[in-house]
């Protein structure tokens, strides 16, 4: 039987082994391998579908050099970085793979929370350069986090995993969406500059895109003060980097703990030089167990779209 042909624009390497295992039951087109891209594109003319990541997207240059183009399958719960306007224009399906990583993304947004407010990167680098064994001074007082006030931007599935591990420490948790939700007891502020007021900790988990560029702009940040802490977890231009950086330089902002960036996988070397910043690059979702379950679910609406069945995780 031939294998079904797919056009993937770029590496699952996030999910060890996925690419073989696309290789193994899919004819596949590698964009992101091609030397000539149009050559490539122009080579998967006849393709039905395209396999991509929240890295690597797909956006309209792709979709309108693939007449026959009908599903579009994602690696990752984001989906701004694919043309979902285009796709909708040509009736063309799209996937994601929701609710496999919402606790671990949850989970670093705790770490990163954690490490800034106690300064856990600075006191391994303390360690590891000898300067406690030679008594070169003393890490500065970190700020406690049982009993503060948690601000969750974008209080969604993932926002309310990261809400239910506030309560665990004993945290007012406060929230800010489109709209007030009726099924939570959570405080809800009408507007972010009024949750950065009320926040001691303030976490960004609200989707990207246009819609969400730097809403959490200079006003937000300096509403959260010279004690408030910022992590983000979501999408670095959610954030305005530039403002944030200024403000945690100067000390307007307490600290930042960062999982993603506006340029990934730039960052800007003031942002990498400042002691009360701590930065990952882009692994909320890196454990074995949730890399697993988003290719699964890959996998799973791959078999649903080629049996002619409904997806399993539709997106629109």
């Amino acid at each position: 039987m031939q294998k079904p042909r797919i056009l993937q624009v770029g590496s699952l390497g996030g999910s060890p082994g996925a690419d073989v295992s696309l290789q193994e039951n899919h004819e596949i087109i590698a964009l992101w391998q091609a030397a000539d891209r149009a050559a490539c594109l122009a080579q998967a003319a006849d393709v039905e579908v395209v396999v991509t990541s929240a890295m690597h997207g797909c956006g309209r240059d792709i979709i309108e050099q693939l007449p026959n183009l009908k599903f579009i399958c994602n690696w990752g719960v984001g989906y701004d970085t694919i043309d979902i306007e285009a796709a909708n224009a040509r009736g063309i399906l799209v996937s994601n793979t929701p609710d496999v990583l919402n606790d671990c993304v949850a989970d670093e947004a705790w770490g990163l929370l954690i490490a800034t407010a106690r300064h856990i990167a600075a006191g391994d680098r303390f360690v590891r350069e000898n300067r406690w064994e030679n008594k070169e001074g003393m890490l500065p007082l970190g700020t406690r986090v049982s009993g503060k006030r948690l601000g969750i931007v974008g209080l969604g599935r993932i926002g309310l995993a990261i809400a239910k591990r506030g309560l665990g420490f004993d945290m007012q948790i406060g929230y800010h969406n489109r709209n007030k939700r009726t099924d939570v007891d959570y405080t809800y502020l009408p507007t972010l500059v009024d949750l950065a007021k009320w926040s001691d900790f303030l976490v960004v988990a609200t989707v990207g895109g246009a819609d969400t560029r730097q809403l959490v702009n200079r006003e937000v940040l300096t509403a959260l003060g010279p004690k408030g802490i910022l992590v983000n977890i979501a999408r670095g231009p959610v954030v305005d980097e530039t403002a944030m950086t200024e403000l945690l330089k100067s000390g307007a902002l307490g600290g930042a703990g960062l999982d993603v960036f506006e340029n990934e996988p730039k960052v800007p070397d003031a942002l990498k030089q400042l002691p009360n910043a701590v930065l990952m690059p882009h692994q909320a979702s890196a454990t074995v167990e949730t890399r697993e379950a988003m290719f699964d679910l890959v996998k799973q609406n791959l078999a649903a779209y080629f049996a002619g069945q409904p997806l399993i995780t539709p997106v629109n």
